[in-house]
């Protein structure tokens, strides 16, 4: 029970972080569920639902449907699907009834793309780990599968791995690219489709903006010889937040890679907003000794939070965050998460 939520909204789940990386790449994603899934999706976890399109719908099985495992409905579904829209591939989501009655997704992956005759990819999500753990499945599988062919190498072409609106809170690709010094970027998963998926090879070197596409970056490093370096990407009007940091302990929590860049970027302020006593790093989500100061830490439940921000002069982090530490008398300056606070903000 250390781990309820009773001051915090529930973040975003798994099933929603390989939605989020699905979302632009021109197949059909089908939501493995009854219906509620679909909707904390598009309602909460996706910002993209209001201004782009996407082929994402849910399976929308009865109750008896799932309990009995009766995958033929959901794969007639699909069909139907494919006959009406076009797609260049499927993709499977799982959320916490199929975990529940162990579908087989393997066998699901065979039985679609023998009757649809498109590959297709199956992401076993259960609704019960953050957003950070799908994304990175779906990352992952969706170069496995189809960054396959070695292309000549384009001179000054970068690819960004980990550009989900959940990592960033952006919806398009020119928020994060503005400004880097490179003839090409592409960003894989926003503004750009499965093509770029399939030409990876392409790219001199590779971007790592949030934890979830480390393995894809280490997976493409394997397989083409191609570098990659860990480096987010934070906005530019955040700097003009920070108050005086003089003297100040600060804590920034965000995904690992967006604390450590902000705190990189504090500690090369001149004068008294870069003269911290001490500036760590903290998350809810995924968190790599290897890329972690001494004092940086993993949040696991709310207390956690309550106990940490009593160390602290300065907090950096979502406003949503607020909720869980209302006696905290130190100066907090918004730092956006869009899978802490989502639509809600």
């Amino acid at each position: 029970m250390s781990s309820l939520l009773t001051h915090l909204s529930p973040l975003a789940p798994d099933d929603s972080g390989a939605c989020a990386v699905l979302y632009e790449l021109g197949g059909i994603t089908v939501i493995c569920d009854a219906g509620g899934c679909a909707g904390n999706v598009c309602g909460f976890d996706e910002p993209r639902w209001h201004e782009k399109k996407s082929a994402l719908f849910s399976a929308g099985l009865r109750d008896m449907d799932a309990i009995f495992g009766r995958d033929k409905l959901l794969i007639d579904k699909l069909c139907q699907i494919t006959e009406q829209v076009p797609a260049e591939f499927t993709a499977i989501v799982g959320t916490p009834v199929p975990a529940v009655i162990a579908t087989d997704y393997l066998a699901l992956r065979r039985m679609t793309e023998k009757r649809t005759g498109l590959p297709c990819i199956v992401i076993p999500t259960d609704g019960t780990r953050y957003y950070d753990y799908g994304a990175e499945r779906a990352y992952y599988d969706i170069f496995d599968r189809f960054a396959t062919e070695q292309f000549p190498t384009k001179t000054g072409k970068i690819g960004l791995i980990g550009a989900t609106p959940l990592d960033t809170g952006c919806t398009h690709a020119d928020t994060l690219i503005e400004g880097m010094r490179a003839d090409e970027v592409v960003c894989f998963g926003m503004d750009s489709g499965l093509d770029d998926i399939c030409r990876a090879s392409e790219c001199e070197r590779f971007q790592v903006i949030a934890p979830c596409g480390l393995k894809a970056a280490q997976l493409l490093k394997k397989r083409f010889g191609i570098p990659y370096a860990v480096e987010a990407i934070v906005p530019a009007d955040m700097m003009e937040q920070i108050p005086d940091l003089s003297g100040k302990s600060v804590l920034i929590v965000h995904q690992q890679y967006a604390a450590n860049h902000l705190r990189k970027m504090l500690c090369s302020l001149s004068g008294d907003r870069g003269n911290a006593v001490k500036i760590d790093c903290a998350t809810w989500f995924h968190f790599d000794r290897d890329y972690a100061d001494e004092n940086d830490f993993r949040i696991r439940n709310e207390k956690d939070l309550r106990i940490a921000a009593e160390r602290y002069d300065v907090i950096i982090a979502d406003n949503m965050l607020r909720r869980a530490v209302p006696d905290y008398s130190g100066k907090w300056v918004d730092f956006a998460h869009e899978a802490v606070s989502g639509s809600a903000r």
